[in-house]
């Protein structure tokens, strides 16, 4: 036996220890320095949905929790005042379409027989003045009348001239027919009747509210019997497909993420059923990293703030969901488009 001293303990414990650390870093598992770990939450769109114009609402179709389908029916507005005044348009519209229709096609026949009849009858009527007046003259130079009936002769026979020349001047314009202005100014007043009739029409169609997106029914702000205008929401929708997880990342990661690399979302509700995603958008401003995502070590880094967009079809990621992203570094980025859903 060889005695134990404390100087053999120590070397003994030196010993042990480094054989254990030798294992320890022999066995280690190595980091895959392909892949880039994230940390961060679900995030989604809203949309408060409201009327385009004030109203009574008489029906609301969708309950909260509800999925709707871009373009479907969610609400109504009272139509009863502006159908009154599509019908009151429409009979403007059609008095005014008539009267334009009138003065293209001028004067009728009958109209223009009546003005050559009105003719003839001033014609008729200025020979017969003009007669009377030459025979109260004659009469006059014999002192068989007096001058007074001479006097009343003449004024008939200015009268008759007068009356040819009013009658003249009727033919010539119902032959001419409108002027071209007066048929401007009618087909301006009809293009305005036109486009009145189109506004409550369209104002009709606007008493309907339709989903904007495929969405979640998140929450009825108003119920059949309020007052509304367009300033007042009415539900609120959550756009959560797809969604995206808010992460962000460390200033020396930076060079090593770009836009359309691959990513793998886990959520701890789904551990063993990930999401494929990639990255969407990197900010092009630092800031530094939010209090409550990392830890008070971390705190004070410069981070850049990314969004992962993944697929949503079952809405099973939802509002706020702790999430890890892995980045895969090995993958060709894709293009990024306007359906983010297939990258």
């Amino acid at each position: 036996m060889f005695p134990i001293s404390k100087r053999n303990i120590v070397i003994l414990i030196i010993t042990l220890l480094a054989v254990l650390m030798g294992i320890y870093w022999l066995h280690k598992p190595k980091q895959n320095a392909s892949v880039i770990t994230l940390y961060g939450n679900v995030d989604i769109r809203q949309v408060q949905s409201a009327f385009y114009d004030s109203g009574r609402i008489v029906a609301i179709k969708v309950q909260e929790g509800e999925s709707v389908k871009k373009g479907q029916l969610l609400a109504q507005l009272d139509p009863t005042r502006l159908q009154e005044t599509i019908n009151q348009n429409e009979a403007l519209l059609a008095a005014q379409q008539q009267l334009v229709t009138k003065l293209v096609n001028g004067s009728r026949p009958e109209e223009i027989e009546q003005a050559k009849a009105e003719v003839t009858s001033a014609q008729a009527g200025l020979i017969n003045a003009k007669i009377t007046y030459e025979r109260q003259a004659s009469l006059a130079k014999k002192q068989y009348v007096s001058k007074q009936s001479v006097d009343n002769a003449l004024a008939a026979l200015d009268t008759a001239k007068a009356n040819l020349n009013r009658s003249q001047q009727a033919l010539k314009l119902a032959i001419e027919g409108p002027r071209k202005e007066d048929i401007k100014i009618a087909r301006h007043q009809l293009e305005s009747y036109q486009a009145a009739l189109k506004l409550a029409q369209q104002q009709l169609v606007d008493t309907n509210l339709y989903a904007p997106a495929d969405a979640i029914i998140e929450n009825r702000i108003l119920e059949p019997g309020d007052m509304v205008s367009p300033q007042s929401p009415v539900l609120t929708l959550a756009l959560d497909n797809p969604i995206w997880v808010r992460a962000y990342l460390p200033e020396t990661l930076l060079g090593r993420v770009h836009l359309g690399m691959k990513a793998e979302i886990v959520s701890d509700s789904f551990p063993n059923q990930p999401f494929k995603g990639w990255v969407g958008y990197i900010s092009p401003s630092a800031e530094f990293t939010p209090k409550n995502i990392e830890t008070p070590e971390l705190r004070t880094q410069l981070v850049y703030r990314v969004r992962i967009y993944a697929c949503n079809p079952d809405h099973r990621l939802r509002l706020g969901m702790p999430i890890t992203v892995h980045i895969h570094q090995d993958e060709r980025p894709s293009s990024i488009n306007n359906e983010p859903c297939t990258p």
